[in-house]
């Protein structure tokens, strides 16, 4: 396992491994980093056992991030290698900002798991597997076979693979084991590694608190017993060097942080359909929205959702409508009539992989240009993509800011890979400058007009029903100053000339990007979205090796950041790295004259008229540090 797993410090010492099949007997081993997975059938718990345990990391004070694996199937066949669903866990001695490269240990609850994860490239070599082994003597001859045909493999390919009888070993503490492995794993892998277990007690209870004390009770013997037997029969151990926080932490997934900046940007109404992967961010609202005076409301369908969040925003409180790709696509006519009647709106769309259903499951960066140009006619939106989950929540506080301030649409970008993932981040200290200013019902001024256009910036009053001189119908066809139905071709262009002038406006208001690394040099990797942490990560990895590379990462996208041409033309060469697609120019029939480029690229290359490349991924997974690293040295050979 020590070959394996991240460099052993140099003031350790570790004797040579046992033969395959056993663990080493060794001194308590300290590593730098080391990355879990946990993975199961659908329904046996394997991804609570992950949340569970990158939350007990974060309070023992490392760095964690977790990847949820997660089947495309809602409820695929049992024991099937596509039906992998569970967790990976990236335990480091300092921050992680994304789920690493290949994995050292495994727990698998059954062979076929496995096999997939395997097949995918995704376990180190040399990497340690516990394995349930009920199978091997399983009543299903097939079964049985095929158990031990994949066992042989596994120690073919070099994995130390540990048979531990999981379902055996829960029996006595849970009539159904099936129900109970992932805490009896849980307390195996506290053990392992070295983690504290009254705080694994008391993360189980928070788990479960909302079930009797019966389940409580079950599901602390269950860690109890994993740790135990991991005690007896393990001669391994191992301690990843914790820096405990000087400030609260907390520890949630990008949607429930995403769910969280609703809350506190104070916006009252949230309107959604459900839609794989960004439900869960209403569900979380849907449980503590009411205690502060917010509504969820579940619409018919995405049309309606987003029509409801425009009413509510008309009527004078911003509001949110949350979404992915599919649902984004339904509600283009309707963000077009926000667009048109100037009416404030938040929408959030966590991508996921398409085109039409796609991969409901998986990640991809592939909404862009949906939704900057999206909708018929010109529509001028503000769209912004957070970066890290604890960017998710500030992001949402400032895309009400401007959506209230500009009377505009603003789009806010994640995707399922934060959606999906846990990183601790420091408690956000609550700051009144978040929340939405009182509605101002004071009269307005006898002459103002509703759609006053100031001539340099675009923006108008923001006037609601209900204030006194203010009436005035609001349409989604051509207006004049007065919202008067216009078909008149010089107030058709100065309508439209006003909307794109508070693109203009907000722009000037942005800071540069931000340069991580040198501020010249030879290689510029530009990036959005979800894919900064693995960036940045394969950046200083090609940095000490003494490469001269450097990486941008975008906040906002339309309008983009100013000083982002003179940051490029301080590097011999840019790149811009992302998980949507471009066409690779190794490819036969691909040449300058009919190369698509990456979303961004073809951004970066119209804007500013630099010959930026691209590369891009579309493997349904978070793009690997390895994997950029790789890219990198390729373009600086």
């Amino acid at each position: 396992m020590n070959e394996t797993l991240a460099p052993v410090r140099e003031d350790e010492t570790v004797e040579p491994s046992l033969p395959r099949g056993s663990l080493a007997k060794t001194a308590v081993t300290v590593l730098d980093e080391c990355v879990v997975e946990i993975i199961s059938d659908s329904g046996e718990g394997a991804q609570r056992c992950g949340q569970s345990l990158g939350a007990i990391a974060a309070r023992m004070g490392n760095g964690v991030w977790t990847v949820e694996i997660i089947p495309a199937e809602i409820q695929p066949p049992a024991r099937s290698v596509a039906g992998a669903s569970g967790n990976r866990i990236r335990l480091g001695a300092s921050r992680i900002a994304n789920g690493g490269d290949g994995v050292d240990v495994v727990v698998a609850f059954n062979e076929q798991v496995l096999l997939g994860r395997v097949r995918a490239g995704e376990l180190k070599p040399g990497c340690t597997i516990f394995l349930e082994s009920m199978w091997r003597t399983h009543g299903d001859a097939r079964i049985a076979a095929a158990y031990r045909e994949t066992y042989e493999e596994l120690v073919e390919r070099g994995y130390l693979v540990v048979e531990v009888p999981f379902e055996r070993l829960c029996k006595p503490v849970v009539p159904d084991p099936r129900r109970g492995k992932n805490m009896f794993v849980l307390g195996l892998l506290c053990s392992l590694f070295s983690f504290d277990l009254k705080l694994a007690r008391e993360q189980v209870r928070l788990t479960f608190r909302k079930k009797s004390d019966t389940v409580v009770r079950a599901n602390l013997a269950l860690l109890e017993a994993g740790a135990a037997w991991a005690e007896d029969n393990l001669d391994v151990k191992y301690r990843i060097p914790a820096v405990r926080a000087t400030e609260p932490q907390i520890v949630v997934n990008g949607n429930t942080s995403l769910a969280l900046g609703v809350l506190a940007s104070g916006m009252e109404i949230c309107a959604m359909y459900p839609i794989t992967p960004a439900t869960s961010a209403s569900h979380y609202l849907s449980e503590v929205f009411e205690r502060v005076g917010g509504i969820v409301h579940q619409a018919e369908d995405e049309i309606a959702a987003c029509t409801f969040a425009i009413g509510a925003s008309y009527a004078g409180k911003c509001a949110v409508t949350i979404t992915s790709g599919p649902g984004y696509s339904l509600k283009q006519e309707a963000i077009g009539l926000a667009v048109m009647c100037e009416i404030p709106l938040v929408v959030i769309n966590v991508q996921r992989g398409g085109p039409s259903t796609g991969q409901p499951t998986k990640g991809e960066q592939g909404d862009l240009l949906t939704a900057i140009y999206g909708s018929h006619g010109d529509a001028p939106k503000v769209v912004m993509a957070a970066s890290t989950i604890e960017d998710c929540f500030y992001s949402v506080i400032t895309a009400r800011k401007i959506a209230e301030a500009f009377n505009m649409v603003v789009v806010v970008l994640s995707d399922s890979n934060l959606a999906t993932s846990q990183q601790p981040f420091p408690r956000p200290k609550f700051d009144e400058a978040w929340l939405a200013p009182p509605i101002d019902q004071s009269p307005v001024p006898f002459g103002t007009k509703p759609y006053d256009w100031n001539p340099d910036t675009g923006l108008i009053r923001r006037i609601v029903p209900g204030q006194p001189n203010g009436m005035h119908t609001i349409t989604g066809l051509a207006h004049d100053r007065d919202s008067r139905v216009a078909y008149d071709p010089v107030i058709n262009q100065e309508a439209i000339r006003a909307r794109s002038l508070k693109l203009a406006a907000l722009q000037k208001t942005l800071k540069a990007p931000p340069v991580f690394g040198d501020p010249e040099g030879d290689l510029l990797i530009v990036g959005w979205g979800s894919t900064r942490g693995a960036i940045e990560e394969a950046v200083t990895r090609a940095r000490a090796e003494g490469l001269k590379v450097s990486s941008t990462h975008l906040h906002f996208l339309q309008p983009l950041q100013p000083g982002i041409r003179e940051i490029m033309q301080r590097f011999g060469k840019v790149l811009c790295v992302e998980a949507n697609w471009c066409d690779r120019p190794e490819d036969r029939l691909i040449d300058e004259n009919n190369r698509r480029f990456s979303a961004l690229a073809m951004m970066l290359r119209s804007r500013f008229l630099v010959d930026i490349d691209c590369w891009g991924e579309v493997m349904g997974q978070p793009i690997k540090p390895a994997t950029i690293h790789d890219v990198i040295r390729a373009r600086l050979a």
